[in-house]
């Protein structure tokens, strides 16, 4: 039922799946404020990939709101709102202008001015305690939504979402846990919410008409509950078309939008719960996966899908399914896509770089051999046989993945084997030989590279279109075209390397984790260690264990699910030494030295690049380079791709 149209008001969508609002950080440095050609760029193709409905990002009503650095801002957006309507219109899709305001999660760093609320309550991430509304700053907000719903019609939107999500002024207002005022928008908390609904609709006349609607605040004592929430969208069902039921807070980061420790799709009972006759429903909530969203359409749960991160993944989803195949697979690791913070980077994907749509005709394209059957290397290889050109993939181990297999066994990290078998798949449609157990040395490729330990599992699950030789090959890396994605190897130490923890096991005995990165490999491989009964250390140099994780959203639940396994966390340490089954620890602020018991000291910190002599025609990408991550290894085999292409 994916691709089936679907009636939002007087518009039809071409398909039940939503394409929802969320930071890009794609303006124009210029212009900053404003919808720009990559914000347009970023629509057209989820478009053209088959979505039924686009809500671009939320815009400010207000100048006075700045949530962060590039924040649409509505009074300026009707240039940016025609040009995504135009790029959108050739494929029927519905597009509908994200409104919000805000409210105290914002920032004062750009307006040097209060932030205005419900009620003087500190924000918990910012600690800021804003501004409490006048009714006359109230009245003036209402205006400003109806104004800039106006103007995103006018500029030939089909409609807006009315932004009362995780992050809007309207969710604290209809919360008691930011909503403390004394007069009758304290007494009924709904009323802002209502009064702005209705002066939009004035606004937009029979437009589509959208409200995201924080459903569940996790804090049942005082926040909003799903019986609560249903109380408001009945009140408001004769003047919307649709609903998106959210849930989380300021106070609940991880909940916004977990990673794939939470269950995808979560949200599908609560959804049921506040859906009203009469008005379409969309379940949102980690909705990655195909055979999910479409069982959650055929059972009647909700009208339509929102599948955000799902396309951020493989823009053409829609379009896949209707065809018969598998879009790429969203991991849910939120490394990429979750882009609120400090650094402002653009909106991206853990495993998705931009496509390459030209196709090599006319002319002669000479064979490529690529080295190494890690993400970097599968990517170049899909890449290049896309493009035309005759590739060969060669791994020295008996599997392919690179370290995928692996991280694939880690709590929150499964979803990857997916990614692998996703790769497979469609190499083997594109006809590319991928022969394995064969290594690169002395210029040439050689048979007889060193097969992984066979304590490492195969892939979960082997499709049978997959084609893998196993043939003896040579091939002259000096006169040939090549793409280095051998990968890394493990820095020498005094304990032992991750890789070689996650591929060999971890013998009997406490176990230390020497972590000096925090990128999150340490806590799930403690997470796993401790499942298993296993006394577990982790030793980190900052104040927190696994600070790379505030960057997905999963820094605070980490923390908690580490104190629950029982994981002694070490902070501000630095191992110094190890024998006879101790661990000798500095305190990197004091240098006093303190001892852990540890039959096992696994080393977390980052692998090096190999030894080799690039030269022209040879391109190494990923950990052949420097340590990098999925999504920074995908990229790298792409551009070598384009490169030797170009």
């Amino acid at each position: 039922m994916l691709g089936e149209e679907i009636v939002l008001g007087r518009r039809t969508a071409p398909s039940r799946v939503l394409f929802g609002p969320h930071v890009t950080h794609l303006a124009d440095p210029h212009r900053p404020r404003a919808l720009g050609p990559d914000h347009v760029a970023h629509y057209r193709a989820r478009a053209a990939g088959g979505t039924g409905v686009v809500v671009t990002e939320v815009a400010s009503v207000v100048p006075e709101d700045h949530p962060y650095e590039d924040a649409p801002l509505a009074p300026l957006g009707g240039d940016g709102w025609a040009a995504i309507a135009d790029a959108c219109r050739p494929y029927g899709t519905v597009v509908l202008a994200g409104l919000g305001h805000a409210g105290g999660q914002g920032s004062s760093a750009y307006t040097r001015g209060p932030l205005w609320a419900p009620s003087a309550v500190p924000d918990p991430a910012s600690g800021e305690v804003p501004a409490s509304l006048s009714p006359w700053g109230i009245s003036e907000i209402v205006a400003e939504f109806a104004s800039a719903a106006a103007l995103a019609v006018e500029a030939g939107c089909d409609g807006v979402e009315i932004q009362a999500g995780q992050h809007a002024l309207l969710r604290q207002f209809l919360s008691g846990l930011t909503n403390q005022r004394d007069d009758v928008y304290g007494d009924d908390r709904a009323l802002l919410l209502v009064e702005v609904v209705r002066a939009v609709r004035s606004a937009i006349g029979s437009r589509v008409l959208g409200l995201r609607l924080t459903v569940d605040e996790l804090a049942p004592w005082a926040g909003i509950t799903p019986s609560s929430a249903r109380a408001v969208v009945e009140r408001v069902a004769d003047l919307v078309d649709l609903v998106v039921p959210v849930r989380g807070s300021a106070l609940t980061v991880g909940a916004t939008r977990p990673d794939a420790h939470t269950e995808p799709g979560f949200l599908r009972d609560v959804c049921s719960s506040v859906r009203v006759p009469g008005v379409a429903t969309v379940l949102a909530g980690s909705v990655v996966d195909v055979p999910f969203a479409a069982d959650v359409l055929a059972s009647g749960d909700a009208d339509l899908v929102e599948m955000t991160r799902a396309q951020l993944a493989d823009a053409d989803l829609v379009a896949a399914v209707r065809a018969g195949s598998a879009p790429r697979p969203c991991v849910l690791t939120n490394q990429q896509c979750r882009v609120r913070d400090v650094r402002n980077p653009r909106i991206s994907c853990t495993v998705a770089a931009p496509e390459v749509p030209e196709r090599v005709v006319g002319r002669s394209v000479s064979p490529v051999v690529v080295i190494g059957a890690g993400p970097a290397g599968l990517e170049a290889a899909r890449t290049l046989a896309r493009a035309g050109c005759p590739v060969h993939l060669v791994e020295r181990a008996s599997t392919v993945g690179g370290l995928l297999p692996l991280v694939a066994g880690l709590p929150g990290r499964e979803r990857f084997a997916r990614l692998v078998d996703w790769y497979v798949d469609e190499l083997a449609a594109l006809g590319v030989p991928i022969s394995l157990g064969v290594a690169a040395g002395s210029g040439v490729l050689q048979r007889g590279g060193h097969p992984r330990h066979e304590a490492e599992r195969e892939l979960p699950r082997r499709r049978p279109n997959t084609r893998v030789e196993r043939q003896e090959i040579t091939h002259d890396l000096e006169s040939g075209r090549a793409v280095l994605a051998c990968g890394g190897v493990d820095r020498p130490g005094r304990g032992t390397p991750i890789a070689a923890a996650l591929r060999d096991g971890v013998p009997p005995g406490p176990v230390v984790i020497e972590d000096p990165v925090g990128d999150g490999a340490a806590v799930a491989l403690a997470e796993l260690l401790a499942a298993e009964g296993r006394e577990v250390s982790i030793v980190a140099p900052g104040l927190l264990i696994g600070p790379g994780l505030a960057r997905t959203g999963d820094l605070v639940d980490a923390q908690a699910r580490l104190a629950r396994a029982g994981v002694r966390r070490v902070t501000e340490s630095s191992v110094t030494g190890w024998s006879d089954g101790v661990v000798s620890v500095a305190d990197v602020v004091t240098g006093a030295v303190s001892s852990l018991p540890a039959a096992v000291l696994v080393d977390a910190g980052p692998r090096r690049a190999p030894s080799f002599a690039a030269g022209p025609g040879l391109i190494a990408v990923g950990d052949a380079v420097a340590p990098r991550t999925v999504a920074e290894a995908i990229r790298e085999g792409r551009a070598a791709a384009r490169e030797l292409l170009a």
